[in-house]
């Protein structure tokens, strides 16, 4: 049986919605976490990701959904380096006295 060029173009996007809206529902710590992994295995340095509900002013840009859709990880670049590397990060020792 064939299927007609419409027909896969409209299987195809029901696909995509369903699966942006199971993304959507995974909670923002999690998808936070393994933005910033991928962040870091790619070697991007000097970066701030934040959790931002819907509709509140953010200058960063939206590089993920979580929560159902009610708020997004917001990517900027420059700033601090991520919570993940400083808490990753040994400590130094502070030199000895004389």
């Amino acid at each position: 049986m064939m299927m007609h060029k419409t027909s896969g173009t409209v299987l195809v996007m029901c696909l995509l919605s369903v699966s942006m809206t199971a993304l959507a529902a995974k909670p923002c710590d999690e998808l936070k976490s393994e933005i910033d992994a991928k962040f870091q295995a790619k070697g991007v340095q000097s970066y701030t990701l934040d959790i931002v509900a819907n509709g509140a002013e953010d200058s960063g840009k939206t590089v993920g959904t979580c929560d159902g859709g009610t708020k997004h990880i917001s990517y900027k670049h420059g700033g601090d380096a991520p919570v993940a590397a400083k808490a990753e990060a040994p400590a130094q020792a502070a030199p000895a006295k004389p």
